[in-house]
This record gives structure tokens, sequence and C-alpha cells, in this order.
């Protein structure tokens, strides 16, 4: 018994540290981030984001939508968004719904646009749920009815982490500001 208890200790111990420096680059990258300084968060959450990192994705994708530390590039941004939403992230969720909303790299719908809200709004973001009933208010009852199929049809899944994987949009020479 005493030898189990040894090595779950050990094993516990030697996970810890692992865990540890990512917290403290996407923290490094958060810091950056509140200070400005748009490079280095880049830098702290890339490799976090293609680790999987559903929330180091998300802020990823807000920096290529607002060319913060990178030059502005919604087909980066959607990228990002889009591997955090398959995660089921609520705000990538919302922020796919903008996405389609302003036409920012992609066709302006307003029916992508409200079902990536609704879908946002059902994970938790109230800011998804705002400009969900925002929306419907210029679009017509037909529209919002197939708003709500296709969200039904197109939920995240919200397990496990999404790697990059998916083939990414080439990025741009001078990415890195």
């Amino acid at each position: 018994m005493r030898m189990s208890l040894r090595f779950l200790i050990a094993v516990v111990l030697s996970i810890v540290p692992l865990a540890v420096p990512a917290w403290a680059d996407y923290k490094a990258g958060e810091d950056a981030y509140n200070r400005g300084d748009y490079a280095t968060a880049v830098h702290e959450w890339r490799p976090l984001a293609e680790q999987g990192d559903a929330s180091a994705q998300v802020n990823l994708g807000t920096l290529y939508v607002n060319g913060q530390g990178v030059s502005e590039d919604y087909q980066q941004a959607l990228y990002w968004f889009r591997l955090a939403a398959k995660q089921g992230n609520a705000m990538a969720l919302t922020k796919l719904g903008l996405m389609y909303e302003r036409g920012n790299g992609v066709t302006q719908d307003f029916i992508l646009a409200h079902k990536w809200y609704i879908l946002g709004a059902a994970n938790g973001d109230n800011l998804g749920a705002e400009l969900r009933d925002a929306l419907a208010k210029r679009m017509t009852p037909a529209q919002i009815f197939q708003a709500q199929q296709r969200a039904l049809e197109g939920k995240p899944k919200g397990s496990g982490s999404q790697k990059a994987t998916e083939r990414r949009p080439p990025q741009t020479r001078n990415h890195v500001r």
C-alpha cells in the first residue's frame, strides 16, 4: 500500500510542472496584451493555440481581426475562431457570428451570424445572447427559424482539445508586427 501511495504522489508531482508553463505562457500573453504589447501576446499565445488551447485560439483570432501584433487577416481570425468553436468555446462561437454579421472575411450572412450567436449564447456567452436578440430585430421570422434549425444541426462538440490541424490559410508575409 505504501508503495502505491508513493507512486501516486510521484506521478502527480511529475505532472504538475508540465501544467505550470502553459498557464505561465497564457498569463504572460494576457499581461502583454493588457499593456498593449501585442507582439509578445502573439508570441505567447500562438504555441498554446497550436496545441489546442481554445482560449489562446480565440485570443489569437481576435488579434488577427484587430491587426494587433499581426497584420489584420480575417482568414487567420476565422481559422482560429473555428478551431476554438469546435471545442464549444462560447466566445469563439459569438465571434464567428460577428464575422458573418459584418461580412469580415466571409460573405455577410445574417442567418449564419444568428446561428453562431445562438450557439454562443447556449454555451454561456452573454454577448452572444445580446447580439442574437439585436440581430433578430433585423431578420424575418423565416430567417430566424432557418438560423435556429442550423444551430440545432451544427452544435459544436465541446469536448477535448482541437489542435491546429485543419488547413491553415497562408499567413501574410509580414504577419507579426
